[in-house]
């Protein structure tokens, strides 16, 4: 699945809707991988890395500011592209980040109750791609986030970001058996935990072939 990974990324992803409300969704139409994690996570520059274009989402520097969902398109043909090569479409949706300090409760609460509605309603949800921190210990919003998942019945794959700052070797290994603890007590996680770093590149190839795998599945 490497070179169908690369293929899926090989042409640039666009940017092509952001909705603030469910009824201002785009239509249902390629399979959908939604990205969610803490607001400081790195999300925006996974994506970034995973599409080779550093500008395409958003890196704020104020966690928690985006408040929408964003949506992008990966393997989108181009005119004269072999159709035996077409790689298959898959969008990407970056959620907005959970656990922003400074926000008040009626926000979280919003942000909780819209999160759940898409997760629950959108019929071409294939997968929620939970980033956590490869360098800190799992926070209570992580929990949350895994029981709203788990309430929504949606298949969630966690992904370690940062990797290349989770020193000593040992922290990272400890973060990472941890995660594969978590895994096994949470029936709607896959069981693969992937390990990344969107500034060293590390596990960038590998989660695109997991994406691509996604996308060819329908």
């Amino acid at each position: 699945m490497m070179e169908a990974g690369r293929l899926l990324f090989a042409r640039p992803v666009r940017f092509f809707f952001a909705a603030q409300k469910l009824e201002g969704l785009p239509p249902p139409d390629a399979p959908e991988v939604a990205f969610c994690g803490r607001s400081n996570v790195g999300k925006s520059s996974l994506i970034n890395a995973l599409a080779g274009h550093h500008g395409l989402a958003r890196v704020s520097h104020t966690p928690g500011r985006t408040r929408q969902l964003n949506f992008f398109m990966a393997g989108e043909a181009a005119p004269g592209d072999d159709p035996a090569r077409k790689p298959a479409r898959l969008t990407l949706v970056d959620m907005p980040g959970y656990g922003f300090a400074a926000a008040s409760k009626a926000v979280k609460a919003d942000w909780q109750g819209m999160m759940f509605d898409y997760l629950r309603g959108r019929p071409t949800l294939r997968r929620v791609i939970l980033l956590m921190d490869a360098r800190i210990e799992t926070k209570d919003g992580d929990r949350a986030a895994m029981d709203l998942l788990g309430e929504a019945a949606v298949p969630f794959q966690i992904v370690l970001t940062k990797s290349d700052d989770a020193k000593p070797a040992s922290r990272l290994a400890k973060r990472q058996a941890e995660m594969a603890e978590i895994v096994r007590k949470r029936v709607a996680a896959h069981p693969v935990v992937m390990t990344t770093s969107a500034n060293k590149g590390t596990g960038i190839a590998e989660l695109r072939a997991a994406l691509a795998e996604i996308a060819q599945s329908g």
